[in-house]
């Protein structure tokens, strides 16, 4: 058993995860993290950026909003689950393609989309796309309808093509190799968007090399469970974690001031002291600094919680509010939109950090006027000081 100081751990999750200075720039740069991170979590929602465009910005040069897509699609990306529906690296579909249906988090009802519909549809999709692809649903063959899935009163499609398209992307038939302007997914056969494609070893353990994949994405990796486990959940409470301790492929490491154990990279414990520029990030809700949200309460004595699905009486910051990183250390939170070509901040929290109030808002103010060049942002509007935090 490792143990680390809450000071360490937060130095060394910081550096692990790309946020200590720049990993590159422009489109090697961007295909470069994803490598570094293994997956970079995807929402629709776009305020000041989707959470992909908040990953990517904060840890890449001359990357505008948006543009990360033409860096990744087709050929170096595609998208399956992973900590949710993620982006992954192209060397890691092999893995996904030999798992097949079952690289699913257990919600996604595979199960039930397959009964709902004819495999001999789902056939008929697939040879469509590989005789059009690439394609979005609008130009496939409309198949009629289907009845719908429901999750607590959130209906899935109900269009029968479009349920064959999810099928056949959950066993890895096809991929995303693309989306349009307003968002829509484009599908292609792997062998036409990824290219010569490699076969995981003979007699592969896709548990294992999951396993080891989702802590070199975390950095630590908690093992009391969580949303970051997904589809590994099983995994999590089976002997193999122990197995790849034991066989020094993984670590276990305490945090001073938490209970919990966690699982970690050997890059991570072997990593030096970062080198840190002096910028200011702006970090998605979904960043993988923010997984684990008791991890970031130890290390960074910073409270976050992502009140987007609140309702809004409820809401003690805000609907879509974004933590800010100096260094180490989360020094803040913002509430922004981009509204007609600005970005606007409605509210501006700061910490009780070691940074006076004037050098943080002056950061602070270089970090927005950063990314609203690559916004396409006219100028910034801003409070001049921050606000009061919210009473607990």
């Amino acid at each position: 058993m490792i143990s680390l100081s809450a000071a360490e751990a937060r130095r060394r999750v910081v550096s692990h995860l790309g946020l200590a200075r720049p990993l590159g720039r422009g489109g090697a740069g961007v295909r470069k993290l994803l490598e570094r991170l293994r997956c970079i979590q995807l929402d629709p929602l776009d305020m000041i950026g989707t959470n992909a465009d908040l990953v990517v910005m904060a840890r890449i040069d001359g990357v505008e909003r948006g543009e990360f897509w033409n860096h990744l699609f087709p050929h170096h990306a595609f998208e399956h689950f992973a900590k949710e529906r993620c982006i992954l690296p192209a060397s890691a579909f092999p893995w996904y393609r030999q798992r097949g249906h079952r690289a699913e988090t257990p919600w996604w009802q595979h199960g039930e989309r397959e009964r709902r519909v004819p495999g001999k549809l789902a056939q008929a999709v697939l040879q469509e796309i590989r005789k059009k692809g690439p394609v979005t649903a609008r130009d496939l063959t409309d198949h009629g309808a289907v009845e719908p899935l429901d999750w607590s009163g959130w209906k899935g499609t109900g269009k029968l093509t479009s349920m064959a398209l999810e099928i056949l992307w959950t066993r890895c038939d096809i991929v995303v190799c693309g989306r349009t302007e307003n968002g829509s997914k484009i599908y292609d056969v792997p062998e036409r968007s990824l290219g010569q494609i490699a076969s995981a070893p003979a007699g592969a353990d896709f548990e294992r090399w999951a396993l080891r994949d989702r802590v070199e994405a975390a950095g630590l990796l908690s093992r009391a469970g969580g949303s970051h486990w997904s589809m590994l959940r099983d995994v999590r409470t089976s002997s193999l974690p122990d197995e790849m301790i034991a066989a020094g492929e993984i670590s276990e490491v305490m945090i001073e001031g938490s209970a919990r154990r966690f699982l970690a990279s050997p890059a991570l414990l072997s990593s030096g002291i970062p080198r840190y520029d002096d910028r200011v990030r702006i970090l998605g809700p979904l960043d993988p600094l923010l997984w684990d949200r008791d991890l970031v309460r130890t290390a960074f004595a910073f409270d976050y919680v992502w009140e987007v699905y609140k309702p809004a009486h409820l809401r003690k910051w805000g609907w879509y509010v974004c933590p800010l990183l100096h260094r180490d250390r989360l020094i803040g939170r913002i509430d922004a939109r981009i509204e007609k070509n600005v970005l606007v901040v409605r509210k501006l929290w700061l910490e009780n950090e070691d940074l006076s109030v004037d050098s943080a808002m002056e950061r602070i103010r270089e970090a927005l006027n950063r990314h609203a060049e690559l916004s396409a942002c006219r100028s910034v509007r801003m409070p001049r000081r921050p606000a009061k935090s919210p009473r607990p």
